[in-house]
């Protein structure tokens, strides 16, 4: 595979299928393990480095479920391809701005991607479209089980899987959903819910994770607790706050159309009119008028457009995603002007 055949697939995070698929974006379980007796990547030399990354990926091509992925070493990629793998959630923006001695698999159906070298020697994820943890989980789970046969992890019995980060230890688990609110955040109740959620220890980042900001009513929500609780306990726990969280976006999408209905139609649909003629546009407006396009879509209000067709433009609307789709390097201006041009594309088709 090669990074190009990604554009004309649709990534799992954004497929709009599973469970609750109108507020849950995706769900997505992620694991970090290293390497016993060999120093973590923030500690180790250049030579370190790259014996460590050659040790993974010669492993690697003894496992059964990674045979069809693809090996990416970041060293050989230029700067659009690493932000082109950010943008489909398949690496942090760590990992794209550090790139000695790292890379990235990715299987090619984008559900699996492994970051090597990243702040641990091993981070590993499965992603499902909706809400979907335990599938998730049992994916990862049998890959991490195969993953193990092959390379010797960091473990000690009181503690677990050992990290570069001690809050990583133990289980070495990231669970995280990523929720569409827009109703919450229409009615100012998104603060609260917020407040609660850190109140549980429960973390919220953007949507392109750990420092980003939310962007268009998108909040991931994951767990900062991987010491204690066991896997399936951590995922209950995930799972049982999703649900108030669901039940909550719903009542306030219920209130929006039982008490302002006309002013959230008049929002949905100047947002799709701008969209539909707008000459130029920058990536931050058009993620939020598509929250309120997408809105449309799940409350019956815009009817001539599915909402994988609006998850797709959340992506190639992205800036490398419009670059690799030119086949060259845009200016800020030309990534506007194209990305106007492909919108419209998009949603004028009947």
């Amino acid at each position: 595979m090669q990074l190009k055949d990604l554009l004309n697939h649709t990534s799992e995070w954004l497929k709009g299928s599973g469970p609750n698929s109108e507020i849950v974006i995706s769900s997505r379980i992620r694991l970090a393990r290293n390497l016993a007796n060999i120093p973590f990547p923030h500690w180790a030399n250049k030579n370190q480095g790259e014996d460590t990354l050659n040790k993974i990926r010669d492993s690697f091509l003894k496992v059964d479920c990674l045979k069809k992925a693809t090996f990416f070493e970041l060293a050989k990629m230029d700067s659009i391809d690493k932000q082109f793998l950010v943008e489909r959630h398949l690496m942090s923006l760590d990992h794209a701005q550090k790139t000695n001695s790292k890379a990235v698999v990715v299987d090619d159906d984008e559900v699996v991607s492994i970051m090597i070298n990243e702040e641990d020697h091993i981070r590993m994820q499965v992603m499902q479209s909706g809400f979907n943890l335990h599938e998730a989980w049992n994916m990862i789970n049998e890959m991490d089980d195969s993953i193990a046969k092959e390379l010797n992890f960091a473990f000690m019995p009181d503690w677990g899987y050992l990290t570069a980060c001690p809050t990583n230890a133990g289980t070495g688990m990231r669970g995280s959903v990523m929720l569409h609110l827009p109703a919450l955040v229409t009615l100012q109740a998104i603060d609260r819910v917020l407040a609660a959620i850190a109140k549980l220890s429960f973390t919220t980042r953007g949507l392109y994770g750990e420092g980003t900001q939310a962007m268009g009513n998108f909040f991931q929500i994951s767990n900062q607790i991987s010491l204690g609780p066991s896997e399936g306990e951590i995922i209950e726990s995930i799972n049982g706050l999703i649900r108030q969280i669901i039940e909550q976006e719903n009542q306030a999408r219920e209130t929006l159309l039982s008490k302002n209905k006309p002013l959230l139609e008049d929002r949905i649909n100047r947002s799709l009119g701008i969209l539909r003629s707008a000459r130029i546009i920058s990536s931050q407006e058009t993620i939020e008028l598509l929250s309120m396009v997408r809105l449309g879509c799940d409350l019956g209000m815009v009817k001539d457009i599915d909402r994988r067709r609006i998850n797709e433009l959340f992506i190639i609307t992205q800036p490398a995603h419009l670059q690799k789709i030119e086949g060259k390097k845009l200016s800020a201006q030309e990534r506007d002007i194209k990305r106007a041009e492909i919108i419209r594309e998009k949603l004028n088709i009947s």
